[in-house]
């Protein structure tokens, strides 16, 4: 494996960064958390410069790009916590339709992508929050030319926001992805801890589409599908833990307590050590497992679940120190420290915690 970044990929996390910087302010997710408001400017800025079409195949529209340039998008969407389809977009439908769907599906989607005529995200995880597709119960029945779906999907993001659902459900005793319109299914948003991120859980109740949105699949292609969301979503928090880490550094170097920087205490520079072991950690192990994918590795499995249970540890260590070098400010609902934070918080529940990766790995052992 090859695992340094080409100058291409660093100069494609340059440009994505120096746009960030400008569309995403983090006024922008305090808007979005505050008074709801949504993120569109965004969304047309990201569309303009072709991002949703990221990893969308040349012959149908795409740029063409792999896992590792999903995983550089994350982190620094991450790094200010921009809100809105494009993650959702890009690192969970359009794998899903790539692994599981025929030529015409992948053309009719993935083209809609590209185009920037189509934002998607997947509804995998039911009631307990599972998020292995082995677990799904919610129905997809076949009856001529009308499939029909009933169940009920939590936690899926941006769920009454983007275009499309695909609904990972069952099929008799198959593993079966419906394309749903979002406004077909009944969308309850989730009060959740992180307002910049929308929540809401979908009631599939009777509802039908077309045969033709039915991506007859199994399990496997939905796991890969979901490993490159699962490992995007650990580098979105790795993301958000550098701003806190950087965010805090500069901190501790103006700070000053009894004439000096709190920095210059060796208590300060022990805890700014263990950040960054955590930090880089994290890191290390959310691009080895992209890269495990984007070379269709067999160590994917297991590398996307180290690299989300990695990004867990690091987001339980950066969020608490993070907030006590800032000492009360870092309690305030005006700092932006806990804005960070719930990102972060938010990020660990979905695709799997750490503790539920961990147990997957110990399964996978025989442990």
């Amino acid at each position: 494996m090859e695992l340094e970044f080409s100058q291409d990929q660093d100069d494609l996390r340059d440009a994505i960064r120096a746009v960030l910087v400008k569309e995403s302010p983090i006024t922008l997710a305090r808007d979005v958390f505050e008074n709801g408001a949504r993120p569109d400017a965004l969304w047309a800025t990201v569309v303009a410069l072709g991002w949703p079409a990221l990893t969308v195949p040349e012959d149908l529209g795409g740029i063409g790009l792999g896992m590792l340039e999903t995983a550089i998008l994350a982190e620094e969407l991450g790094r200010v916590i921009a809100p809105g389809a494009l993650l959702p977009t890009v690192s969970q439908f359009v794998p899903l339709v790539r692994e599981c769907g025929n030529d015409a599906q992948r053309a009719q989607w993935l083209g809609a992508v590209a185009r920037g005529e189509c934002s998607g995200t997947v509804a995998i995880a039911e009631e307990g929050g599972g998020f292995d597709p082995a677990g799904a119960t919610t129905r997809i029945q076949l009856d001529g030319g009308q499939a029909r779906i009933d169940g009920v999907k939590r936690f899926v993001i941006e769920g009454d926001a983007v275009d499309e659902v695909a609904v990972v459900g069952r099929h008799g005793d198959e593993i079966a992805v419906a394309i749903v319109p979002t406004g077909d299914a009944v969308a309850n948003p989730v009060h959740a801890l992180d307002g910049s991120r929308r929540l809401v859980h979908l009631t599939f109740d009777g509802v039908t589409v077309d045969a033709e949105r039915v991506l007859r699949t199994d399990g496997e292609a939905v796991r890969r599908a979901l490993e490159e969301a699962t490992v995007a979503m650990a580098l979105e928090m790795v993301g958000a833990a550098q701003t806190i880490f950087d965010t805090t550094l500069e901190y501790a170097k103006q700070r000053q307590q009894f004439g000096v920087p709190i920095g210059s205490f060796q208590a300060i520079k022990h805890k700014f050590a263990d950040m960054l072991v955590a930090l880089e950690r994290a890191r290390a192990l959310g691009y080895y497992a992209a890269l495990t994918i984007a070379e269709n590795d067999d160590r994917r499995h297991a590398a996307a679940s180290v690299a989300k249970a990695a990004a867990g540890d690091c987001q339980r260590l950066l969020a608490k120190e993070g907030i006590q070098i800032h000492g009360g400010i870092g309690y305030t609902w005006e700092h932006d420290m806990h804005l960070y934070v719930k990102r972060m918080k938010s990020g660990e529940a979905l695709f799997g915690t750490s503790a539920w990766h961990r147990a997957r790995i110990a399964d996978a052992l025989g442990v």
